[in-house]
């Protein structure tokens, strides 16, 4: 068995994996390139792989870093089956599509300027009929069954617990002779205790593992407060008349966020506040982790035997229109306005930090980190009165800017070494450390070396293994 590390070798975005196995080319992951934007318009076009010789995709998770460069795959010729759980497959229908929409608007925009500088325009990366043949190519796989992916090699998907449908692949490959070689990929491992979703689980018996290495260095705050500190924020917002606003991903913190204000409202801690859902994703992902709730964790299937569902409370609504959502710019509070994107880049939340920035009645309650460069830094470290432009307009900050770091959906350091020790038994002889930039994957092959695996890597690009 033959690994080649393509994406997500010393940096967090883009995972792509090559296994090669009796004749068999298997793609784990094909992800987006996400960055710069040149330098990821230039490395998403660039397949490392030829895609007609790729004879099948397993997907970890519907993540677009995963997931979002699988249709350039059917553009260019992949006839292979796409593998994945039944709610991946859902996630990928609509997170796809969205950024298909996304990636032609950034073209036009692009190519527009190009037009006018007589320079020729650019092909755009896929389109929507790409989206349309590869969705075709889903061939979904529940939890813990084997599947036959041919030429003697099998694979299991076992609980990941990062977002609805993650999943640990591991792969069994019989070599002639009837020796038989395992691989295990942990895709991306969700911290424990998350809301929701099952934790991650620990396969046995594995030859070599592939492990992320987001947060191999450091540990998350812990969640233990977060009831208790959105509370206080609704409680000010009530007797201010004011709007908190939560910049979120669509998937996995939008509903993080649901279960706890809807922890919050059964136990009579916090009124029926009006709480707006401001993003079309976020309503179709959110109606995606209602479908599936066999993913859902005892917690969570114990409120819906009472009867209740753990993502719904009176007051929330979810805003479908562009002229519902500027609605809310001049409608007074109390309200909550959680919108996309989660680092402030684009979509609808831009619009709402413009009219609340300016305003001491109101919040900004960043849950999720934030990227150096991106809008959403630049306000988490401004200054009370500091000046920001947004939409082409300057606006001083008045408004209170508050973060919680305690809702990562990576595990931490110890996290990983948790999953470490669950999984390396006797038979671990190699560890490959990906999605994570240069010091967390060397941390994290330390790690693995010091938990008793003999041989640990933290790959290039374009570099190559036997297993």
């Amino acid at each position: 068995m033959k690994i080649t590390f393509y994406g997500a070798a010393r940096t967090v975005t883009g995972s792509m994996h090559l296994v090669e196995a009796n004749g068999k080319r298997i793609l784990l992951d094909c992800g987006l390139y996400q960055g710069h934007r040149k330098e990821a318009f230039e490395k998403n076009r660039h397949m490392p792989v030829d895609p007609q010789g790729i004879d099948v995709v397993v997907l970890s998770h519907a993540h677009i870093d995963h997931s979002g460069n699988i249709p350039q795959l059917a553009r260019c010729g992949f006839r292979g089956k796409v593998v994945s759980r039944p709610a991946t497959r859902d996630l990928c229908e609509v997170m796809l599509r969205d950024s298909c929409f996304l990636q032609m608007r950034d073209l036009q925009y692009v190519n527009e300027k190009r037009r006018r500088q007589g320079k020729h325009l650019f092909e755009p990366l896929y389109t929507e009929e790409d989206v349309d043949a590869i969705m075709r190519r889903f061939e979904c796989v529940p939890m813990k069954r084997q599947h036959d992916l041919g030429n003697g090699v099998s694979l299991v998907f076992h609980n990941a617990g990062h977002i609805l449908g993650s999943a640990i692949v591991q792969l069994d490959v019989r070599e002639p002779g009837g020796k038989s070689k395992r691989l295990v990929f942990s895709g991306d491992l969700g911290q424990a205790g998350q809301p929701i979703l099952r934790r991650s689980e620990c396969p046995q018996g594995a030859d070599a593992i592939i492990v992320e290495s987001t947060y191999a260095d450091r540990l998350h705050p812990s969640a233990d407060d977060v009831s208790g500190r959105l509370k206080s924020y609704i409680d000010d917002i009530v007797r201010m008349r004011g709007k908190l606003l939560i910049p979120a991903f669509s998937v996995g913190r939008t509903q993080q966020i649901l279960y706890f204000l809807n922890r919050l409202y059964r136990a009579g801690r916090i009124p029926a506040v009006p709480v707006y859902i401001d993003s079309p994703l976020s309503m179709k992902a959110t109606e995606i982790y209602r479908r599936h709730r066999e993913c859902y964790n005892e917690d969570s299937c114990e409120i819906l035997r009472g009867g209740e569902d753990p993502l719904s409370f009176p007051g929330l609504k979810f805003l479908e229109t562009p002229e519902q959502s500027m609605s809310l710019n001049s409608a007074r509070g109390p309200m909550v306005i959680i919108a996309a994107s989660g680092m402030c880049e684009g979509g609808r939340v831009v619009h709402h930090l413009k009219e609340c920035l300016g305003d001491m009645r109101n919040i900004v309650l960043f849950v999720g980190f934030q990227a150096e460069g991106t809008l959403g830094r630049r306000i988490v470290e401004s200054e009370p009165g500091e000046r920001l432009k947004l939409l082409g307009e300057e606006r001083a900050i008045s408004a209170r800017v508050q973060t919680i770091n305690a809702l990562s959906a990576h595990a931490d350091r110890n996290g990983l070494e948790e999953w470490i020790d669950g999984v390396k038994g006797d038979s671990v002889k190699k560890a490959f450390a990906v999605h994570g930039e240069d010091d967390r994957v060397e941390a994290m092959a330390r790690i693995a070396r010091e938990h008793g695996i003999p041989e640990t890597y933290a790959p290039v690009p374009g570099q190559s293994f036997i297993v």
